[in-house]
């Protein structure tokens, strides 16, 4: 209680705690990134074998996940030291290059952790010190780690996807954005909404117009602030992904039949929809009355 407390006083000191951290995470999140598809698809090719009976141990790939094997650069293997690995700083302080053989380090890597201690900075700024942020913060960490991985992959996995709905769920149970009826409605909407849509496109066109992902994504986004934000949150995320592949098409001729993924504007309208949703939905139906 007096840790909670001294930072619902001391708010500069919450903020830059939630920024720190929020940088760490966002360390980690370049694993989950990079080494979670991997994970997922040696996982889908481990069950393949074994339905054909063709599972031997000899065949059994070395092990790989989160926690091991330990860092290394993509292009020599050197191994990444500890003094290599601080967010932010260790990719100036190498002036983006690997300390090994030279080779330029991407700068996602930067990117995902500076993303991570930004939003974890307005999240704490937005609820200030206590679960709600707590909660928050997770919330829009899980966001950038989907977002990226739908970017690089076309592929929301279940391993974030279904945890967040539960999460949302559990995290509402105790009314710390909505009440638990609202957050058990915005799952179904969201999912049943997806669900239609994706069906009614195939009807028509006989294409699929998006991936299941989405469906659980935006199922996860209603467990967390409930049915309320969920009109709001997709009229951004569709107005937001409109933009960006016109954008795409006039700017670099991205050809119109490949596809685009809807993860990554999810996650942003999700995002939006959590921090400012209802000043956002009060605003439309403000002006919508006012224009009526």
């Amino acid at each position: 209680m007096y840790f909670i407390s001294y930072f619902q006083t001391h708010s500069a000191a919450w903020i830059v705690l939630a920024s720190v951290l929020g940088l760490v995470i966002g360390s980690f999140l370049n694993v989950v990134i990079h080494r979670l598809p991997t994970m997922l698809e040696r996982s889908w090719r481990r069950e393949c074998r074994e339905l054909l009976g063709t599972a031997t141990d000899a065949g059994a790939e070395p092990r790989f996940d989160l926690m091991f094997p330990g860092s290394t650069c993509p292009h020599c293997g050197h191994a990444i030291r500890a003094w290599e690995n601080i967010p932010v700083l260790s990719y100036v302080g190498l002036r983006g290059r690997c300390s090994g053989c030279g080779q330029r380090i991407s700068l996602r890597y930067p990117a995902v952790e500076l993303s991570a201690g930004v939003f974890a900075a307005v999240t704490a700024f937005h609820f200030g010190a206590g679960v709600a942020a707590a909660a928050a913060c997770a919330l829009a960490w899980s966001l950038i780690a989907l977002a990226f991985i739908d970017h690089d992959h076309q592929l929301l996995p279940d391993a974030i996807t279904l945890p967040l709905l539960w999460a949302g769920l559990i995290v509402n149970s105790f009314h710390v954005f909505v009440p638990l009826h609202a957050a058990v409605a915005g799952a179904a909407a969201g999912y049943l909404s997806l669900w239609l849509v994706y069906h009614a496109f195939r009807l028509i066109t006989g294409k699929e117009g998006m991936g299941h992902g989405d469906f659980k994504l935006f199922a996860a986004l209603g467990a967390w602030f409930g049915w309320q934000e969920l009109p709001l949150v997709i009229l951004l995320a569709s107005a937001v992904g409109a933009l960006t592949g016109l954008g795409l098409i006039v700017l670099r001729g991205r050809d119109r039949a490949q596809p685009i993924p809807f993860g990554p504007y999810l996650c942003i309208a999700g995002w939006v929809g959590l921090l400012w949703g209802h000043t956002l939905t009060a605003y439309y139906l403000q002006f919508a009355h006012l224009g009526g």
